[in-house]
């Protein structure tokens, strides 16, 4: 067997299994590694793409001291084990102490913000490079805002995520939840400036006549990445799963927490996000249906008289996750790296780097129009 030089952490999980298959499926080793082995090792077996893969188990404690040390002398660390907020700092911390690059499948605003001022500057400076959020959730809507960048003049981009036909697992339930309980925020004049809290929008997607409901979710991780960009000066994002039901009933909870426990602890607010999760989810769904599960991700760009749109067309939304995890692991063993310290994807990558790589597994195409 090789040496691993990839940390998947969280393997276990309903996305770790996804990454792992996609990293067995490149042939790159890995170590699944999370707080149970015995589970790891149960939930490995089930995927027909590990059988004679080359991939080690490793149990190791949420201590930072023993991460590091599991850490040590790998080129990287992708986690899937969130909320981040909650738990992911430890993780972050061991990658540091070992010089490892740093990705997650986070879609968490609060927590993009809070990596950026907490360790962006400590990966810089060790010529490393982290990105939160390296996932179908925010990676696409980076992706199409890049591809509508490249017309001269665009100053503002409007970003609509459409993911139809697929149920939230355990982890992401939990991590929607909490997001939609704190302050969410666009980029309004260059700065970040909050969502009115328990709103919703109503959006049209490309391709359908339907006008969606909508939420900040959390606002995007796109506003925090574009804050500090040269030309664009707005950056909004909406979400829509399609069902306004659903819509109507997750604004409904968020009023119904800010109610209970808008003057409480933190502590005691994620305590009280995370029982709400596991109310509303209580085992994982199966494998996204290729025949259901569609995604559209749309970015319209404006400036003064300037405008071009892009349309990222895809799906199984959670696949796209495995498939774009493995895709970047796989181009940091391969030196590909572009950008250091805190990135966004297409930062890190390059748009077109990462946009062939999606198109090549065939599970999105982007559209591009002026």
């Amino acid at each position: 067997m090789s040496e691993p030089k990839v940390i998947l952490y969280g393997a276990s999980g309903y996305t770790g299994k996804l990454v792992a298959a996609q990293l067995a499926v490149r042939q790159i080793p890995f170590i699944a590694a999370g707080r149970n082995a015995k589970r790891i090792e149960q939930e490995m077996a089930k995927l027909p793409e590990l059988r004679g893969a080359d991939y080690q188990i490793a149990e190791v404690s949420t201590d930072v001291e023993a991460l590091a040390k599991l850490f040590s002398g790998k080129t990287l660390v992708y986690n899937t084990v969130g909320p981040m907020m909650q738990l992911a700092a430890p993780i972050v911390e061991a990658a540091l102490k070992s010089t490892c690059h740093y990705f997650d499948s986070s879609g968490e605003q609060d927590w993009t913000l809070h990596f950026e001022k907490t360790w962006g500057k400590a990966f810089k400076e060790k010529g490393l490079t982290a990105v939160p959020c390296m996932s179908m959730m925010w990676a696409s809507g980076n992706l199409a805002a890049e591809l509508v960048l490249e017309t001269a003049g665009i100053d503002t981009l409007d970003i609509l995520y459409v993911p139809l036909g697929s149920s939230p697992s355990v982890a992401s339930t939990l991590s929607f939840l909490r997001m939609c309980c704190q302050p969410q925020y666009k980029l309004v004049n260059n700065e970040l400036v909050d969502w009115p809290p328990a709103t919703t929008y109503q959006a049209v997607a490309p391709g359908t006549h339907e006008v969606l409901t909508c939420l900040p979710w959390s606002g995007g991780a796109e506003p925090i990445w574009y804050a500090s960009h040269s030309s664009v000066r707005n950056c909004k994002v909406l979400v829509s799963f399609g069902s306004p039901e659903h819509m109507e009933r997750t604004a409904n909870l968020t009023r119904e927490f800010r109610e209970k426990w808008a003057d409480k602890s933190p502590e005691e607010q994620e305590r009280a996000t995370n029982e709400m999760g596991h109310i509303m989810t209580t085992q994982e769904p199966p494998r996204d249906d290729p025949n259901i599960s569609r995604t559209i991700v749309s970015c319209h760009g404006r400036g003064p008289t300037q405008s071009a749109s892009a349309v990222l067309w895809g799906y199984c939304g959670y696949d796209q996750t495995g498939e774009i995890a493995a895709s970047v692991v796989q181009r940091v063993l391969a030196g590909k790296l572009i950008g250091k310290g805190f990135q966004s994807p297409a930062g890190a990558f390059g748009a077109h780097n990462l946009l062939r790589d999606w198109s090549e597994c065939g599970l999105v195409e982007a559209k591009v129009s002026s």
